[in-house]
């Protein structure tokens, strides 16, 4: 296990771990599944990535591996799941567990309020005329987008 992994909500103390910018994976952590995103190494871009369906946590997390190598993470981009009041709900705790998890790739993670981002994700799906079983599909990975588009954005404001 890596002990040091950085586990931070502060953009600029993840962007500092991460000098020379690289691949991102951004994750949706639901209860029935989590949805991934992945962004470009110059961080302009993220796009929905594909649903990985809760089992035990190993197998998510062998899942998630596969994915880190495959293309070249170099760190990733929790949501976190607040309350409308900013305070921290058992579903924040499950993120943040699933982060302390996750440390073990040895990778920075920076854990993102993600508010409103499956509704926001569900609106565009349905702008886009997607049906309700392809939003029911996709909804994880296309929140986890917009999570880590967020999350790139900041991190281009924040840049050296």
């Amino acid at each position: 296990m890596v002990a040091d992994a950085l586990i931070t909500s502060f953009v600029p103390d993840f962007r500092a771990a991460l000098p020379d910018g690289g691949v991102l994976l951004g994750l949706d952590a639901g209860t029935k599944t989590i949805g991934t995103a992945l962004c470009d190494a110059g961080w302009r871009f993220a796009g929905a990535g594909k649903t990985i369906a809760r089992r035990k946590f190993a197998a998510d997390k062998a899942q998630l591996a596969a994915l880190v190598k495959e293309r070249g993470v170099k760190g990733m981009v929790i949501g976190l799941p607040l309350n409308m009041d900013g305070s921290e709900s058992p579903r924040s705790q499950a993120s943040r567990a699933m982060a302390r998890n996750l440390a073990e790739f040895g990778l920075p993670i920076l854990l993102w309020d993600e508010r409103w981002t499956t509704q926001a994700a569900e609106r565009a799906m349905i702008e886009q005329d997607f049906s309700r079983a392809k939003r029911s599909d996709r909804i994880d990975s296309h929140a986890a987008a917009l999570i880590l588009q967020g999350a790139i954005d900041a991190l281009a404001g924040s840049a050296f």
